[in-house]
Formats: C-alpha cells, structure tokens, sequence
C-alpha cells in the first residue's frame, strides 16, 4: 500500500528563509526546490537531495522539533559531521543504533536532525 516517504515537513519561524537556504543548501548540500505557486505566499523554503525531501513551513507561533526528526540515510557521515561542525553546529554521536553509525545535529532553528550511516558504509 505504501510506497515511500513524499517528503519530511519541519517548522521554521516567518522571515527566516535565508537562513533555511545558508544551513540546508551551504552546509548540508540540498538544492532548493520551487514550491508551488498557490504555496508560496505561505511563506517557508523546500529542499532536495538525492530522494530525500525537506519542507520547511512557517509556524507562526514557532517551536523547535527537539524531539521528533527526519532520520536520514547518508553515504559520508563523517564529512556531513566535518560540514556541521564547521557551521557552528555541534554533533551528538550516538552508538545505541545496532548496524548503524549515527549522529544528531540541530538546524539554525533548533530542530533535531538525525544522520545515519550503516557500519559497513553501504545504504540500506
């Protein structure tokens, strides 16, 4: 029934799009992607890479996700944690994940992303 995830939605505070685009295309590599025009006027900012899909929407009275996350699968764990790292962004490694090397990271508003890389450095 269920073919794959279309895309991740996080919330951003209004006006802050710019900041979205430093952190998800400079220092994680995505593309930005148009959104719809009947969108947006909404304001926010999407992104891609590979076949992963990050949408970021303005919540008017904006909470970070501290404990909810998009997981994704990445091919260099330790270059993204290098790229972070140097963005002023701590990296939380985190061994409890049996097959997998994982890594947390927060975006400029303070939501929690999760990187995962299996042992073997094969995707799933």
């Amino acid at each position: 029934m269920f073919e794959r995830v279309h895309h991740v939605q996080l919330a951003m505070p209004r006006d802050q799009e710019d900041t979205a685009r430093t952190f998800y295309v400079g220092v994680l590599g995505m593309t930005q992607i148009t959104k719809p025009a009947v969108l947006a006027s909404r304001g926010g900012v999407w992104f891609r890479a590979g076949g992963v899909e990050l949408h970021l929407g303005v919540e008017e009275t904006f909470r970070p996700a501290r404990k909810a996350h998009p997981a994704v699968l990445v091919d260099d764990l330790d270059d993204l944690a290098a790229r972070l790292s140097a963005a002023g962004q701590p990296v939380r490694w985190d061994e409890e994940l049996p097959g997998f090397r994982r890594a947390y990271a927060n975006d400029p508003f303070g939501n929690r992303l999760e990187f995962l890389q299996q042992n073997d450095g094969h995707l799933a």
